[in-house]
């Protein structure tokens, strides 16, 4: 289920919810309010529901936040799989130049291995 699809199916149709209506509505269940009894009155699913609950309480408002994706996204995921290559070949080398230094000794300051 795509997010967009999921956000309408949550609010019965009726447009995204806020950070803010959202902490409002886990704030009455947190008071004690039936579940059920919000849920009808919000035209909110009660999974819907109990899932802002819980990514409440793990996370607090910055959980409950969100934002349309675009764009950014993949570019953020082809920088963190950059990223991540980068700091394992970076290992790598590292556990190489151990091996080579346990045979050969340090090398001299300014000197490489090529």
């Amino acid at each position: 289920m795509s997010k967009g699809s999921k956000r309408t199916s949550e609010v019965g149709g009726s447009g995204r919810w806020s950070a803010k209506r959202k902490v409002a509505a886990v704030l009455r269940l947190l008071k004690g309010e039936d579940l059920d009894t919000v849920s009808r009155e919000l035209k909110v699913t009660a999974s819907t529901l109990s899932e802002w609950r819980e990514v409440f309480l793990a996370n607090g408002l910055a959980g409950l936040k969100s934002r349309e994706v675009d764009g950014r996204d993949e570019k953020i995921a082809a920088l963190e799989k950059a990223l991540a290559e980068t700091a394992l070949d970076l290992s790598i080398s590292r556990a190489i130049n151990v091996v080579y230094e346990r045979k050969a000794g340090p090398l001299a300051p300014g000197k490489s291995t090529s």
